[in-house]
């Protein structure tokens, strides 16, 4: 087997941006997953912008270990190698500038769509704040120092039903109203927005994307829950860390676990 012909195109779409990533691009048709490739790529070596894109992976990872679960052909499955300065404290941040980047490219692919970023990794549509989207920020370290950036990210482009114990919360680019949507370019618009911002947050944090990030927060003003606490969302701090008004009036800084939202 091989890839579609819309991945086929990725290097030509990619071509067009001028940008430092996405080359040598690696098109496979089935692998464990993009990050493994990346990750053990990047221990060898591999160079700034070296992209894994696959059309199937047996055993693709969301964070925390969880399953990302894609049929073959459905979705914009990629890693991307970035060597940048980077101090081991402002990686996980990075993540929320991998999801502006990723719910960008999806807004140009749905522009009548509300696309919004999900602390701290999703990206979510419409008011149901259906999963569209998710992102992976793993790293290479050499003794303290952050040798390499593996940003992996998966989309739900072309899918059109889920497996039962995600299908009351997932959805795609298909089933908001784009069928036709071609992946090679949503590819090149992300990698773009990575190739821009990334670096700057790396860098300086994320205080200049930070009103960016405020306008695109799906959780501002909704009810939320983690494990040990609950209260209301009051957006996303400069570190990168999700304000909750508590229910005892205490404001929380959340910034690792999951923020479910309470419907």
């Amino acid at each position: 087997m091989s890839v579609a012909p819309d991945l086929a195109r990725a290097a030509e779409a990619i071509a067009r941006r001028h940008i430092a990533l996405g080359a040598p691009l690696h098109l496979l048709d089935e692998t464990t997953s993009t990050n493994d490739e990346a990750k053990r790529s990047a221990k060898e070596g591999a160079l700034h912008g070296a992209t894994w894109v696959a059309e199937s992976q047996r055993a693709g990872r969301g964070r925390q270990g969880r399953a990302w679960m894609s049929a073959r052909g459905e979705s914009l499955l990629f890693s991307v190698v970035l060597r940048v300065p980077c101090a081991p404290a402002r990686l996980p941040p990075l993540a929320l500038v991998v999801g502006l980047a990723v719910r960008d490219a999806i807004a140009v692919a749905l522009p009548s769509a509300d696309v919004r970023i999900k602390w701290p990794n999703d990206v979510v549509v419409g008011e149901r704040r259906l999963k569209i989207a998710g992102v992976l920020v793993e790293a290479t370290l050499s003794g303290a120092n952050v040798d390499a950036i593996v940003v992996g990210v998966g989309v739900n482009v072309h899918a059109r039903a889920f497996p039962d114990e995600i299908a009351a919360h997932a959805t795609s680019i298909a089933l908001a109203g784009r069928g036709d949507a071609d992946r090679a370019e949503l590819l090149a618009d992300i990698l773009a927005a990575l190739d821009r911002d990334v670096p700057i947050a790396a860098a300086r944090g994320l205080a200049s994307l930070h009103a960016r990030l405020s306008t695109a927060d799906a959780l501002r003003g909704e009810r939320v829950r983690s494990e040990t606490s609950a209260g209301t969302a009051e957006g996303i701090d400069v570190d990168g860390r999700l304000l909750v008004r508590a229910d005892d009036g205490a404001l929380e800084r959340w910034s690792s676990g999951e923020a479910h939202l309470v419907r």
